[in-house]
Formats: structure tokens, C-alpha cells, sequence
């Protein structure tokens, strides 16, 4: 209800906030280590109209973007690189792109603090994505002998997440059938008739909101989504 209360803020209210307080900021130094490989290490390269809300204290307008590599909110100020703080009660939203700094855990009890960007908000569940970094080192090519220089790609990771907890949504439909074996008959057949493309966030998400209502439909409806297995 609190994230819900915060999306609703942010819809209405003025577009001009307080500048951002010194205590949200650490200092920082820009990474150039991979200033010569192909790709970047920001979600987007520009800094863009940003809000960052923080719980105790209230919203602020600033220009942001987001690291992947040193999983980081960044801001400018003049010559001055700063990280907005990696607190649970402090959210952005940057450029529509909603970024929460999360202390999830999975089922089987790993930690998996960081930034995580909502995708779909649900009374009983929540999407996120996770974006990270695949490195490809700087190489010599056999055949030309010439240098090849590193490359950055970024990659995207979805997750169901209730009360904390996550689990990893595949994004082939031999997996994501078996990740939620309980429906498996029904969701196949809505893979077909649907024409769902897991690999689109739309048609992911259309898809876990199926699996819901199929839960929810059951004579003993379980708690929870997270609890995918036959008995």
C-alpha cells in the first residue's frame, strides 16, 4: 500500500521540488575503465528529469541516471559526481522508470539487495526488473590480428517478488512452464491461444497475471505464487 500511495504522489503533484539534501548524497569518481569498449555502463547516457522520494523527509526534483555496473543512482553537480544513498525508503523515478533499492531474498534464502525497477504493481504480487552487465574483454581477432575492443551488454532479469521474497521469471516458455508446473496445462494453452512472447515485458506480465487469476480460482486458493509446485 505504501508503494501504491507513492505512485499516486508522484502522478499529482507539482513538478517542481526542493533540490536534493546534502544527506541523500555520497561523493563519488566517474569509472573509466571502460571508456574504450563498445557499450556503456548507464542504462541510458544521458541524465535525465528525474524524482527522488525519500520517505522521511519528501520528493525532490534532480537529474539522474543509473549505473548497472556500480548498481548506482547518479547525479551531477557541476564538477561534482555524487550516488543518491542506497536506502529502502529512498525511490526514484527516473525518465517513467520507477527504481526502488530492495533487500530481497530468494527461496532458498540468498540475498539479492540493489536496484530493482517496477514493472507491474499487484495487491498480491509485485515485477521487477534487474538490469546487469555481461563484459566481454578486449581481444586480438585470430584472423586479422587486430585489436577487438571490449563490449558491454546489458542484460535483463525479471522477478516475481511477494513480501520480500523473489523468484526468477524464465523467459523461455519450457522453463516458465515448469517454474509454475501447478497450471502447467492450463498456461501452455494460453501461451498458444494468446500468442505471449515471453521475452516482451507486456506479454510477461499479461502472463504472471494469468497464473494469478488460475490460483485464485483453485477450491483452496494458495497464498502465495511463490508456491508453484504439485503436492
Amino acid at each position: 500500500m505504501k508503494r501504491i500511495l507513492l505512485l499516486l504522489f508522484l502522478a499529482i503533484a507539482p513538478t517542481l521540488f526542493a533540490q536534493l539534501p546534502r544527506d541523500l548524497l555520497t561523493s563519488t569518481e566517474r569509472i573509466s575503465t571502460f571508456d574504450d569498449y563498445d557499450g556503456s555502463v548507464y542504462m541510458k547516457s544521458r541524465y535525465k528529469e528525474s524524482s527522488v522520494i525519500d520517505e522521511k523527509s519528501g520528493t525532490y526534483d534532480a537529474k539522474l541516471k543509473y549505473n548497472i555496473f556500480t548498481d548506482a543512482l547518479e547525479y551531477n553537480q557541476g564538477s561534482n559526481l555524487f550516488t543518491i544513498a542506497k536506502r529502502p525508503t529512498v525511490h526514484a523515478r527516473i525518465d517513467g522508470d520507477y527504481f526502488y533499492y530492495c533487500d530481497f531474498k530468494t527461496q532458498r534464502g540468498q540475498k539479492r539487495e540493489g536496484y530493482y525497477i517496477l514493472v507491474e504493481l499487484n495487491d498480491k504480487y509485485r515485477i521487477y526488473k534487474k538490469l546487469t552487465l555481461k563484459i566481454k574483454e578486449p581481444s586480438k581477432n585470430s584472423l586479422t590480428q587486430a585489436d577487438d575492443p571490449g563490449e558491454l551488454r546489458m542484460l535483463t532479469t525479471y522477478y516475481l517478488e511477494e513480501e520480500d521474497m523473489i523468484m526468477e521469471l524464465p523467459m523461455n516458455k519450457r522453463d516458465i512452464l515448469a517454474t509454475f508446473n501447478d497450471k502447467e496445462g492450463e498456461l501452455k494453452e494460453y501461451l498458444k491461444r494468446e500468442k505471449i512472447r515471453l521475452k516482451r515485458e507486456e506479454d510477461l506480465i499479461r502472463f504472471v497475471a494469468r497464473y494469478s487469476a488460475l490460483k485464485s480460482a483453485d477450491s483452496n486458493p494458495s497464498q502465495s505464487l511463490l508456491s508453484t509446485r504439485r503436492n
